[in-house]
């Protein structure tokens, strides 16, 4: 049986190259005979450079990850990476945002007072660093742990004195949310940052009295990154799907032609997947070729027929099959791929 294993991070355990090689470890272990293959996804957040860089390196493309000490979002030194390509003749760079201004890069303890603060500053060093040399800027939104409205990014490009005149600017995103009101910025993801209703009524000041961001506010996907979105569209860039960049990018359509069954996942399979990019439009490339697609997370809270509707059969959880969730997140990877090894089983029967 040929079996597609197209998976989205694990969130804070495993990345999807981690989670893709984990359920193939454990499919391999019940089914040795299987053609197994590999296409783990994002969307622009966490893993967005490891992820076209494995689609790179498949595809035999040039490509490279780059080195960096940046801006991190609580003002200090972190090291981050971006990926040089070469893709249909041009010179490509693919930032993650996430690898200068992560929330992972805040301690939780510290977030309550660095959701005010919290600077995109290293993205734009980033972003300073691959306009040295390339045509197209990608800049993957997703995972941050700021809401400045790029203010950092912007300060840190004028401080380099970079021209942008050349250069193609891609934001990378699939959130359609706008800069400010109840579906911006502040208000929806502020509080996932650690905002209290007072500081996000006070982020929504700050972000609606950006002026360089009020031509741009109302832009779906400005509110992106906490409004890092907003910034990129002030100097120009194009939206662009993230999920889409990467399903074309990792060729996931002509994999999904050879697959007699897709597994995808992530940490957890809720409300918010069907909302999503990546598990769905796994889900629904199997179900136009008639091909089953299972789901594979470390919780499952999404009914039969909610799934279903998706495009997905079945929905296996790992923090079920080990016997708790803290086992799941202590021992991810071997509690990733012994949940795959009974999937596989079960499914040969």
């Amino acid at each position: 049986m040929r079996v597609l294993i197209a998976p989205d991070c694990f969130g804070g355990t495993l990345t999807a190259r981690e989670a893709a090689d984990a359920i193939a470890t454990g499919w391999h272990e019940a089914k040795p005979d299987d053609v197994v293959v590999q296409r783990p996804l994002a969307d622009g957040g966490p893993g967005f450079v490891d992820v076209l860089h494995a689609a790179c390196v498949t595809r035999e493309l040039p490509a490279d990850i780059r080195y960096i000490s940046v801006t991190g979002p609580l003002g200090d030194a972190v090291d981050a990476r971006w990926l040089s390509a070469r893709v249909d003749g041009r010179r490509v760079a693919y930032v993650e945002s996430a690898e200068a201004c992560g929330l992972h890069l805040v301690p939780a303890e510290l977030r309550p007072q660095a959701c005010e603060t919290a600077t995109t500053r290293g993205v734009g060093e980033l972003v300073a660093a691959a306009a040295a040399d390339h045509d197209v800027i990608t800049v993957g939104l997703g995972g941050s742990g700021t809401t400045d409205g790029g203010a950092g990014m912007l300060a840190a490009l004028s401080d380099a004195g970079v021209d942008l005149t050349d250069i193609s600017l891609v934001a990378a995103s699939d959130v359609e949310n706008p800069l400010l009101g109840p579906l911006g910025a502040a208000h929806t993801f502020g509080p996932q940052k650690g905002a209290s209703p007072e500081a996000v009524d006070r982020l929504e000041a700050k972000l609606a009295a950006m002026d360089v961001l009020k031509p741009v506010s109302d832009i779906s996907g400005a509110g992106a990154a906490g409004g890092l979105g907003a910034a990129l569209l002030s100097l120009g860039a194009t939206v662009q799907s993230g999920a889409g960049l990467v399903r074309e990018l990792t060729g996931l359509d002509a994999a999904l032609d050879d697959a007699d069954v897709v597994i995808t996942g992530e940490g957890s399979f809720d409300w918010q997947s069907l909302r999503g990019k990546l598990i769905t439009a796994v889900a629904s490339g199997a179900a136009e070729r008639g091909i089953p697609c299972l789901a594979i997370a470390g919780q499952v809270s999404v009914g039969r027929r909610e799934m279903g509707a998706a495009g997905v059969q079945e929905a296996y959880s790992v923090s079920e099959h080990v016997g708790s969730v803290r086992r799941s997140i202590e021992e991810p990877r071997e509690s990733l791929a012994a949940t795959a090894r009974h999937v596989a089983a079960q499914w040969s029967r």
